[in-house]
């Protein structure tokens, strides 16, 4: 540990369990740079939080899907249907958050069968700001232990959802990347594969990610990871961003195979070239800025787990 810490007084309080969350009152001096010690914290939270709700008969973990969409008319309703049958993990429950991004081609309007929905929640924007700000309105609204990341097409399958999210009930990882490179598959352009080659390398050399697939959509996380996270990513750069930040705040990421059955731009597909510039150059950038702009746990009894965590990437 990095830092001498005397901790004098640790409380949970009941009522906080009841609601999801626990109260952690430390009392101590010395420094709160280490970050593994927070780390700690939270996965003693995540497992007080289950072991309290499997003891009042409760279900043990609340999955939030976030879904963004924008003009996915045509894919929508099929992509809900097998988001509800999904399996989930034993002990698990969802909720269903959909985000729509300003669509224009009657997916608006389709949405608002769904909004009586007890499983979802549907959020309307006005205006299409892109993914990267519909994913952080989702995370906003989510009131679940794990937050998984779902596209609003076809490409990815629902099925693997237990795959994603074993790890993180098992106490095994707190953050879980489907990857499409550890199986085969076929259909992807050979501009698409390059752009997520040098994405990757790029994110293993930057940060020691050690992963396959850095640009996959298929992502969950533990909530209070993901919340921890000041995101400011408005298009497809939310990919390269959180992945900068998971692995400057020392986490590791998990990796599984995953299906994938690309689509191309006729089919809907809207990130281009220069989405790909964008995320490179988001990685850069966050290779470097101070994990202070980013780092919502500081605000805990002025924490800096920077020196830790920089640590953990270098």
């Amino acid at each position: 540990m990095g830092g001498r810490y005397q901790l004098l007084l640790f409380v949970c309080k009941r009522e906080y369990l009841e609601a999801g969350s626990i109260e952690f009152v430390v009392i101590g001096k010395g420094h709160w740079g280490d970050a593994v010690f927070f780390r700690s914290l939270l996965a003693i939270e995540f497992w007080f939080v289950r072991q309290y709700r499997k003891g009042k008969g409760h279900i043990g973990v609340k999955v939030s899907i976030l879904i963004p969409v924008y003009n996915e008319f045509r894919t929508l309703p099929q992509v809900l249907q097998r988001v509800v049958d999904a399996p989930l993990p034993e002990g698990c429950e969802k909720e269903i958050i959909i985000v729509d991004d300003g669509s224009t081609d009657g997916t608006t309007e389709l949405l608002q069968q769904y909004k009586n929905s007890p499983l979802m929640l549907v959020h309307h924007s006005v205006v299409n700001f892109g993914k990267g700000a519909a994913l952080r309105v989702g995370i906003a609204k989510a009131s679940g232990d794990i937050i998984l990341i779902q596209d609003g097409d076809l490409e990815y399958d629902p099925n693997d959802y237990p795959k994603l999210l074993e790890p993180i009930c098992a106490g095994k990882a707190e953050v879980v990347y489907g990857s499409r490179f550890l199986q085969t598959f076929e259909g992807m352009k050979w501009a698409n594969w390059l752009a997520n080659r040098i994405l990757t390398v790029a994110a293993n050399i930057l940060f020691a990610a050690k992963i396959t697939d850095e640009a996959t959509a298929y992502k969950a996380f533990r909530a209070d990871v993901m919340k921890s996270l000041d995101l400011k990513c408005l298009r497809f750069e939310f990919c390269p961003e959180v992945t900068a930040k998971v692995r400057r705040l020392g986490f590791q990421i998990h990796e599984v195979p995953i299906y994938y059955n690309p689509r191309s731009i006729l089919e809907g597909k809207k990130i281009r070239w220069n989405d790909g510039v964008e995320a490179l150059w988001t990685l850069l950038k966050y290779r470097t800025a101070p994990l202070h702009t980013f780092d919502r746990r500081q605000t805990i009894a002025g924490a800096r787990p920077e020196r830790a965590a920089n640590r953990s990437v270098s």
